[in-house]
């Protein structure tokens, strides 16, 4: 069956996602570092240089199905949403560390990164427009109701936008998001 395929797919990369990171965090705490797994094996190795970092960078995912989800709660430094409107954001968030705290983690720990790909227009776009689409003061009220939810950073990418067709658009759009923390 297709489905089923592709279900044992999908969780075999899971699984290997999750070796990934325990092996990344091995390599960025350790020396030697030395792993053993399913899908990964590292034999007893000195690997330099270390991240400035002691426990190696953060780890951010950017997921929304349920295992990925679980996943962020036990493995990762935080989550990295994109195209979620802020009601299922916040669902979602809340459930991300509430699967953390099960996990035996502290859910305070985990941090909120939210990723806005803007999409100006001219004109106010109606409530079913993606988040960060519209005009800049719909954009504003996007990045104050994740801020509200307890986003710990954003990071708002005009590339597909009329504003990432040039160097020049590029910087304008730059400085008005700028001007949307000041």
């Amino acid at each position: 069956d297709e489905y089923e395929a592709t279900n044992a797919d999908a969780s075999k990369r899971g699984r290997r996602a999750n070796e990934f990171i325990e092996v990344l965090r091995e390599i960025w705490q350790h020396d030697p570092a030395e792993y053993d797994g399913k899908y990964f094996q590292l034999s007893k190795s000195h690997i330099n240089p270390k991240p400035a970092q002691k426990s190696g960078p953060p780890i951010y995912l950017a997921a929304f199905a349920p295992a990925a989800m679980k996943r962020i709660a036990k493995l990762a430094d935080g989550w990295m949403p994109v195209a979620i409107p802020v009601p299922g954001m916040e669902q979602m968030w809340g459930a991300i560390k509430a699967m953390a705290k099960d996990a035996g983690r502290n859910p305070d720990a985990l941090e909120l990164v939210v990723r806005g790909n803007l999409d100006v227009t001219d004109k106010p776009l109606g409530d079913d427009r993606w988040i960060f689409t519209g005009t800049w003061d719909q954009i504003t009220a996007d990045a104050q109701a994740v801020k509200a939810i307890g986003a710990n950073e954003l990071i708002l990418d005009p590339t597909f936008s009329r504003y990432g067709e040039t160097v020049d658009g590029f910087l304008e759009a730059m400085g008005k998001v700028r001007g949307l923390v000041d």
